[in-house]
């Protein structure tokens, strides 16, 4: 079969995206393993299908790399909301439904702005936070981000027996000013990413601590550099939270799988 796709990207984070409207593709791990593979395939942290929906404007279905159906993507849902605006599906602004519910987005000058599921926990510990941004997270503070071997690191915390089954993704973060720099092992990809939506949300979220109000905290991740803003009206819950960055049209074209 030959299946139409289109690429793209937000901060260095890239997807695969196919209009699942009316075709109703059903793809095998292999097909989208080989789809996202970078040296065989198209090359892609993960592939995105955009299909109808009931109650919203379309529904996402996730996939990571690994060709398993994954939970919720940032940078996906801000991609799925620029290529539901390329389709002529919405216009400025957006209602669509993913694995976590439904979300809100907004486009103004090619800056997409996703409504984030609200965070019911934050565990905070001493040397760490873990929370659930739609994806669960593992934040790590240190003191250079740069130096960190972010693969062998990541790995190790992300197959710790208290993460498992499932595994955890794991942010390693440096505070530079008021701009948080952050590096991200994705579980699913099982390396490093340019960029992960749900990852500096919980970057984010972890930094604030256990203080009170609204905050609007800028990102630099390898892949660019996005906003987070969020309140918090308890030290353990965060919500109104808003994923903020840009989403890129790369390319597009036909796969022939087998």
């Amino acid at each position: 079969m030959t299946i139409h796709f289109y690429k793209y990207q937000g901060t260095g984070n890239d997807f695969v995206m196919i209009d699942n409207r009316v075709s109703l593709w059903q793809l095998s791990e292999a097909q989208i393993q080989a789809i996202c593979e970078r040296r065989t395939g198209i090359g892609a942290d993960g592939l995105i299908l955009l299909e109808n929906d009931p109650e919203a404007d379309f529904r996402m279905i996730y996939y990571n790399a690994d060709g398993k159906e994954s939970s919720m993507c940032g940078n996906g849902g801000r991609c799925i909301t620029a290529f539901a605006h390329h389709l002529g599906i919405i216009d400025a602004k957006t209602t669509f439904r993913a694995i976590d519910g439904m979300h809100e987005a907004l486009i103004q000058e090619g800056i997409i702005s996703l409504h984030m599921k609200d965070v019911s926990t934050i565990d905070h510990q001493k040397n760490y936070t873990i929370l659930d941004t739609g994806s669960p997270h593992l934040v790590i503070f240190i003191d250079d981000v740069a130096s960190v071997n972010v693969f062998e690191e990541g790995r190790k915390y992300r197959q710790l027996p208290a993460f498992m089954p499932k595994g955890i993704n794991v942010n390693f973060v440096q505070q530079q000013g008021e701009k948080l720099m952050v590096r991200t092992y994705e579980r699913g990809v099982e390396a490093e990413t340019l960029s992960c939506g749900t990852g500096v949300t919980a970057a984010a979220i972890a930094h604030s601590k256990l203080d009170l109000g609204t905050f609007k905290i800028p990102i630099q991740t390898p892949g660019g550099a996005l906003e987070v803003s969020f309140r918090k009206t308890s030290a353990h819950t965060a919500d109104n939270i808003w994923l903020i960055g840009p989403a890129d049209f790369v390319f597009e074209g036909n796969i022939k799988l087998g």
